[in-house]
């Protein structure tokens, strides 16, 4: 018989942290605690913001300028991987200001260690969506017409198929992603409790995780709308409002009361 050490300790694996319930537009206060996070440490936003926007610039420079397409997979597979591993150290950054430090790159670098194993597999994990996501895309490329100027019934099957695939792939990887990074950063947990946890705080603040997602939706696209330049700013305000959403939906090991 197993002794009462070993049990607990694996029932500690892909466990369900306690969420807490928020408003419905709490992502707009989220998103106010990250603008005061950017103000009082500007330096370290910029230099993440820039590493964020270069990636970027550098997917559409090759697309569109060099007209070689073929980097797009690639290129956009390793932003998947290391784009993950970059906000944590964001999240370091407001987490430090939340305690009252003042945070420096050295100590948010050491952070993408923190976790390693939880928070390199969960940008492979991610990878790994972003792949089969692409290929499934490239099946459904095939149902296209292949004459010119299709009408929209031979067209409905095409867009039918791929709005379903789009959306239920889109919901899974904003519920997985939602708290997955940040509650492996604070807790060290393994990355099953992460995304479990993720995925119930999404379910029970549905309402509020569709107005964040819109949020998110619309700051990103205004980056691409800005020729990747205006990640410098999105892409560390969205960084530090996640931490923020984080304590305030995840119960963590200091409790708040944070909408």
């Amino acid at each position: 018989m197993p002794s009462t050490n070993t049990i607990d300790k694996h029932s500690e694996f892909a466990r369900c942290l306690e969420c807490n319930k928020v408003s419905t537009f709490a992502a707009f206060h989220w998103l106010a605690l990250a603008f005061k996070d950017m103000a009082r440490a500007p330096i370290l936003s910029l230099i993440y913001g820039i590493v964020f926007t270069l990636i970027p610039l550098a997917i559409v420079y090759f697309a569109v300028f060099t007209d070689s397409y073929l980097v797009v997979l690639p290129a956009s597979v390793a932003f998947a991987l290391i784009g993950p591993v970059f906000a944590v150290g964001l999240y370091d950054v407001a987490w430090e200001l939340e305690k009252g430090h003042t945070p420096t790159l050295s100590h948010s670098l050491k952070s993408m260690f923190r976790n390693p194993v939880g928070e390199w597999g969960f940008a492979i994990l991610l990878m790994v969506i972003m792949i089969i996501w692409m290929r499934l895309a490239a099946i459904v490329h095939a149902l296209y017409p292949s004459h010119a100027n299709p009408t929209f019934e031979e067209l409905s099957a095409f867009l039918t198929l791929g709005t379903i695939i789009g959306g239920i792939l889109l919901v899974t990887v904003f519920a997985i992603s939602a708290f997955t990074p940040q509650i492996m950063m604070e807790r060290r947990v393994d990355i099953m409790t992460a995304v479990m946890s993720s995925m119930n705080a999404v379910k029970t603040n549905f309402s509020a995780m569709i107005v964040w997602s819109a949020c998110i939706f619309i700051l990103v696209a205004l980056g691409f709308v800005t020729g990747a330049t205006g990640f410098i700013v999105i892409m560390p305000l969205l960084s530090y409002a996640s931490w923020h959403g984080y304590i305030a939906v995840i119960k963590t090991k200091k409790a708040r009361s944070y909408e």
